[in-house]
């Protein structure tokens, strides 16, 4: 590319971080860091009435937590700051005057009372060039009248004067050109004096030529807005500057009819925010991936696959083969169906390839809050989670799947004892006692070896004696396989396990 690659992601600080804004972020910064460009982060803070306290923090640490890093914003400054625009507002007031001075844009006074009566008189009711003379704007009040009513404190915002009948093209990299008639646009307001702020429209592109952003990548639900982008890039002078627009697929519901909401995720019982949000206006409480256990990786590598893929089937993927594999040619135009169940499989496939002894440090947590976890090696805790780690989806899941490691059944399943517990279940385990004591090397092969041998000499039922023999050992007829077990529990704890189960599970039969 000629000139270097500059995207920016621009959330407004109305509440927690969607998840599809999320992907809107992660596609921006797989180009940028496949390009060798810079990722923005700007806060579009125009809106005041919509703002909400913390959702600044909360948008920098969830993208932190998901390893989205930043090169310029409000945090890590920049060469093209302020980042967050209500700190550009004398920018926005110089912007402002030269659309009004080139006849670009004009200044309206109606009120909403006034515009809603209009509504009601004119059906399907558009500001525009069919009906801004019948309105009270500079355009039908003069000069004089204008500035008396502003130097009078009169409340105002200043429109886009839109010329009818162009066609507007707008260069999309997914979609191609898109093409529609300026005719069907309004007079869209780019600044309200009431708060003395740009709306989105204004700021956006204002700021998105500032800082010499080369593409913006945003959400489809912001295609209708980009053909009167396109035009205030020519209102301005900056057609030769343009960025290349492009828009992603809408992350659809599970079931794919429409946009993914918060409702979605309440009703079917998946977070659709990053990290949970704690609602500061009415004190509500909404799930978010990392408190559900969830990996970074794993959510990064799920939202990635929604909407774009690498050319092939590969499924599970580093963050550095999708910035090596990105490409908006392999972007779908269609939307993209949220199956929250993917990401599980996805949390899982990252846990089983997970490091043992990492994720026997991810487990400590979780182990100290269920028994002494003092009393265990770092290498024991490792070998327990590596048996089992197959099994789970969540590093919570591992206590569930591998308790019994840290601490001897106290109780024993009620329908594997019903099935699995015979008459002569105590003699052949009392038999077996023997057997184990007599076994010098208690790893798992030459146990398992003797073991059978034994079972087989005495030609007792294989099913019958291994599944009583787990069943002391574990509480239930599941876990890894047994002799893996016996060989990390050691001689000793086998043997005291075997013979509390002959106790307890006889009594439990008396």
């Amino acid at each position: 590319m000629d000139k270097e690659v500059r995207v920016r992601f621009a959330p407004s600080p109305t509440g927690p971080l969607h998840i599809g804004g999320v992907r809107t972020a992660l596609y921006n910064y797989l180009f940028a860091r496949q390009t060798g460009g810079k990722m923005i982060l700007r806060i579009e803070d125009t809106d005041s009435t919509r703002f909400v306290p913390g959702s600044e923090d909360y948008i920098n640490e969830a993208l932190a937590w998901l390893g989205i890093t930043i090169d310029e914003g409000v945090r890590e400054g920049g060469n093209y700051g302020p980042y967050k625009q209500s700190e550009r507002r004398s920018i926005y007031h110089e912007h402002v005057k030269i659309l009004l001075d080139a006849g670009k844009a004009y200044v309206a006074f109606d009120t909403p009372e006034e515009l809603e009566a209009k509504r009601k008189e004119i059906k399907n009711f558009q500001y525009d060039a069919s009906t801004r003379q019948l309105m009270r704007n500079s355009l039908t009040l003069g000069e004089e009248e204008t500035k008396r009513l502003i130097d009078a404190g009169e409340k105002y915002v200043v429109r886009f004067k839109i010329e009818p009948g162009t066609d507007v093209t707008v260069h999309d990299l997914i979609r191609g050109d898109v093409t529609i008639n300026s005719s069907v646009l309004d007079d869209k307001v780019l600044y309200k004096s009431a708060d003395d702020l740009p709306t989105y429209h204004l700021a956006n592109i204002v700021d998105d030529h500032l800082m010499a952003i080369t593409h913006v990548i945003r959400g489809e639900e912001w295609l209708p807005s980009a053909p009167l982008h396109v035009l205030l890039y020519k209102a301005f002078g900056w057609a030769d500057s343009m960025p290349q627009f492009v828009h992603l697929p809408l992350l659809l519901k599970p079931n794919g009819n429409g946009k993914l909401s918060k409702r979605d995720g309440d009703k079917l019982g998946f977070p659709v925010f990053p990290l949970e949000w704690h609602n500061p206006v009415d004190g509500s409480i909404s799930s978010g991936y990392r408190e559900a256990g969830y990996l970074p990786e794993a959510v990064v590598n799920f939202l990635a696959l929604l909407g774009w893929n690498p050319g092939d089937d590969r499924e599970v993927m580093t963050i550095d083969e999708m910035i090596r594999d990105f490409s908006f040619e392999h972007c779908s135009k269609s939307g993209a169906k949220f199956d929250f169940e993917k990401c599980k499989w996805f949390n899982h496939e990252y846990l089983i390839n997970m490091d043992d002894a990492k994720l026997a440090g991810l487990f400590m947590p979780i182990l100290a809050q269920h028994a002494d976890s003092a009393k265990f090696s770092h290498d024991y805790v490792t070998k327990a989670v590596s048996l089992v780690k197959s099994r789970i989806t969540f590093v919570k899941d591992l206590w569930d799947q591998a308790g019994f490691f840290f601490e001897a059944p106290t109780a024993y399943e009620e329908k594997d004892v019903r099935k699995r517990w015979k008459d002569d279940t105590p003699k052949v385990l009392t038999e077996l006692i023997g057997v184990l004591e007599g076994i010098a090397d208690f790893t798992s092969k030459p146990s398992e070896e003797t073991v059978m041998s034994w079972i087989e000499k005495n030609g007792y039922p294989l099913g019958n004696v291994m599944n009583a023999f787990r069943l002391t050992l574990v509480g239930a007829c599941r876990g890894p396989h047994i002799f893996d077990i016996t060989e990390l529990l050691g001689k000793e704890e086998t043997i005291a396990r075997i013979k509390e189960g002959i106790a307890k599970i006889k009594k439990a039969d008396a």
